[in-house]
């Protein structure tokens, strides 16, 4: 049985249907659930161990984000992957992710700065060429939260984790015919350092160039 997400440390615990919403993001991100594939809703609730109306409730939300398309009389579906979605995506990321890249810059207080630092810190410890596809893909999300929520503005960090999540699903999708991974991981060391360092300039002028290669990086084995 799959484990839904654990509840969050601080607030209130998650509801089934936030916790389903987590878990079925995760499989259709991560491409367990892969591009045009039928949602078995029936699977869903045995796998989660939940009842239908959060998984139904789920995808729904699921929906809104673009990661499944509903059909009358047909079902649920999950979206199509193509070079056009990621042109609109990236057309968006390369406004947002500097706009949120300076404002944590900006305004990040200490605590924040100094989380940032050790993200960094743990980053450039990795050992990419030993990460599996998994691994290098949760560790990618996390570095783009951690930049989203230092920003301070919940809209923003809401809007760029679901850009982000439809860019990590075509991430998943070429992953296999990249190579050079290592470069992608030491941009983002020092995109953290430049933000906690209070170079706001600096830090769109990254985030700007970190979403420009990554597309750059896609087309290439495309």
């Amino acid at each position: 049985m799959t484990v839904l997400p654990d509840e969050q440390q601080d607030g209130p615990p998650l509801s089934l249907s936030e916790r389903a919403y987590q878990a079925i993001q995760d499989k259709l991100i991560m491409l367990e659930i892969p591009p045009m594939a039928p949602i078995d809703e029936v699977a869903l609730v045995e796998s989660l161990g939940v009842g239908r109306t959060p998984v139904r409730e789920a995808l729904k939300r699921l929906e809104v984000d673009r990661l499944v398309v509903s059909y009358a009389r047909r079902g649920t579906f999950a979206t199509a992957v193509d070079i056009t979605d990621l042109a609109y995506i990236s057309d968006i990321r390369v406004h947002l992710e500097p706009l949120a890249a300076r404002r944590a810059a900006e305004g990040a207080g200490p605590a924040v700065r100094e989380d940032l630092v050790e993200l960094a810190d743990a980053t450039e410890s990795l050992d990419v060429p030993r990460l599996s596809r998994e691994e290098l893909m949760r560790w990618d999300m996390r570095v783009h939260r951690a930049i989203y929520h230092a920003a301070g503005n919940p809209h923003l960090e809401d809007t760029l984790v679901r850009y982000d999540n439809l860019a990590t699903r075509i991430f998943c999708l070429f992953l296999d015919r990249m190579t050079d991974f290592v470069s992608h991981v030491e941009e983002h060391a020092g995109l953290l350092r430049t933000i906690a360092d209070g170079e706001a300039d600096a830090a769109a002028r990254r985030a700007r160039q970190h979403v420009q290669g990554f597309e750059k990086a896609i087309r290439a084995v495309i």
